[in-house]
């Protein structure tokens, strides 16, 4: 069996070679048509003289090309490192060199954008520009060399040959709130399964139309490509700049699949269906955050016909588990069972196992767990552990668990509740509080969009709870009720002492909710004194 995940789009190119793999804007590319501009991408990497293994960088906007120069990487045995677009040169210049990326694919702009730290960049030697723009940027180090897209790609390489499954295939950076971001490490394995095992549960067809709106540095977004290439589906790639651009993709290209994170979603569904999408979307998911139950609801009743499939996963272990959707509605709190391919154990610190009801670590094994950080040993030794003792269901084991950092409980017939991150926690007055306790009866108020809670130090309490929250409606009058409503559902300990209303919460480049900026912001915040606890 094919063991390389560029074996997707040579198996779709023999079997239906005119079906339609990519549709951006007025550009529409057959498998057939796809396999040859990778095999035109692997030519110039060859005569590059890179090897397998090396890192190529991908800094672009989503288009025919970025995909090409990731899968062209693939199928020559190199390794791909998306960069989300949105980054600056900054943050770029890391990945640069921590991932020692030798080839870097990106546009003229963004290459006159990075020009000052290339000078850092030591790795880089190799610079291939997609556009058309005349003429070359200046005062570029000397000895990069700078090609355009036509020229690198004029030759087609030679097949690639058997790609060891255990070879490096991707670096994920994952967004890291604090600190520097950490390379995720992925083999073809990785890859390849996980394309298969989504795609097994969502019932994916060659007859799929999927929408691809989130970026191909997340790996949720590049997971649109891997499942659609896998059952020969078509992928409609689109960049937004508003949730109404989204919804005329969806109605005007024919959409059957679409995956967005939480915070897409609460934009998304205060928007009106229209009935010619309703009747194409087959299927809907979400993963990335939780998606806050009422939500979920609301959904469910502007999507009467399409399945609504709730997920969780992480970077190092790929997906994780999922709700299916004759779940949805008895149980939208829910994060599911494993996916096909997956096992979930949660656990004490000591690593013995939970019993149900019981919070714990969720862990993670399987052949879908990633190969650690790279270039990171210390933080690989943290989060990758060696094989605990426990049942195992015989799948192939790469010789560790990754422990993900989140508190979930299981119930009695075995479905996954998130709880919060380790890291979230919020420790006042003695008592330990998951944010979801709080943000959970705080988004279910009618005059409430999305809510937040985090801890700030306080004098007394160790830590004290603060409340972002973002509302439609008269704000002052909003907050007064919203405090109210909670004295009447949370215990006194859980109550916020400080209500902040925003424009929109802030995140990361994945649409995260970035807790941390919130309570480094507001960490040296006036408080109010401490009310009669039992008030």
């Amino acid at each position: 069996m094919p063991s390389s995940v560029f074996s997707f789009i040579t198996e779709q190119a023999c079997r239906h070679p005119e079906n339609v793999a990519l549709e951006h804007r007025e550009d529409v590319t057959t498998y057939r048509a796809l396999e040859a501009a990778c095999r035109h991408f692997a030519g110039g990497y060859f005569l590059a003289g890179l090897d397998r293994g090396t890192r190529v960088g991908i800094y672009l906007p989503k288009c025919v090309e970025a995909v090409t120069a990731s899968f062209g990487t693939l199928g020559c045995g190199g390794c791909m490192v998306p960069v989300h677009p949105a980054l600056k040169s900054l943050q770029v210049s890391h990945i640069l060199k921590d991932c020692e990326i030798e080839l870097l694919v990106t546009t003229s702009h963004r290459l006159v954008a990075l020009r000052d730290t290339l000078q850092h960049c030591d790795s880089l030697r190799h610079v291939v520009l997609t556009d058309t723009v005349p003429g070359l940027p200046e005062n570029l180090p000397p000895a990069l060399r700078v090609d355009r897209w036509q020229s690198f790609c004029s030759k087609p390489g030679p097949p690639a040959g058997d790609l060891p499954e255990t070879g490096l295939a991707a670096i994920f950076y994952t967004s890291g709130s604090t600190g520097k971001p950490k390379g995720v490490v992925l083999n073809h394995r990785n890859l390849r399964m996980g394309a298969q095992s989504v795609a097994a549960y969502l019932g994916n067809t060659a007859n799929d139309r999927i929408l691809s709106v989130l970026p191909f540095s997340f790996d949720y977004g590049f997971s649109q490509l891997t499942t659609a290439f896998c059952v020969g589906a078509t992928l409609v790639l689109h960049d937004y700049l508003l949730p109404k651009d989204v919804m005329k993709a969806l109605e005007m290209g024919r959409i059957t699949g679409l995956a967005a994170v939480p915070s897409l979603w609460q934009q998304l569904v205060r928007l009106e269906w229209p009935a010619k999408v309703q009747k194409t979307l087959r299927y809907i998911t979400s993963s990335g955050d939780i998606l806050p139950e009422a939500t979920v609801r609301k959904l469910a009743k502007k999507l009467p016909g399409s399945d609504i499939y709730l997920m969780y996963g992480l970077t190092e272990a790929f997906r994780s588990t999922y709700l299916p959707p004759d779940e949805v509605l008895r149980r939208p709190a829910s994060i599911g069972k494993p996916i096909p391919h997956a096992e979930i154990r949660i656990v004490h610190e000591d690593g013995s196992l939970c019993q149900p009801g019981e919070v714990g670590e969720l862990v993670h094994r399987g052949p879908l767990v990633a190969q650690g950080y790279w270039n990171d040993p210390d933080k690989t030794a943290e989060r990758f552990r060696p094989l605990h003792s426990g049942p195992g269901n015989g799948q192939d084991m790469n010789g560790c668990e990754v422990w993900s950092g989140d508190l979930v409980r299981q119930d009695q017939d075995g479905y996954l509740y998130f709880v919060g991150r380790k890291d979230d926690m919020i420790k006042t007055s003695g008592y330990r509080i998951s944010p979801c306790e709080i943000e959970e009866p705080a988004g279910m108020y009618h005059s409430v969009r999305e809510a937040v809670a985090f801890g700030v130090a306080h004098p007394d309490r160790g830590q004290a709870v603060c409340l972002v929250y973002t509302t439609d409606q008269d704000p002052e009058k909003t907050e007064k009720e919203l405090e109210r409503y909670l004295k009447t559902v949370l215990p006194f300990y859980m109550l916020p002492v400080r209500y902040l209303r925003m424009n929109e919460i802030p995140r990361n480049t994945h649409g995260k909710i970035d807790r941390k900026e919130l309570s480094a912001r507001y960490h040296s915040m006036c408080l109010p004194e401490p009310q009669d606890e039992h008030d």
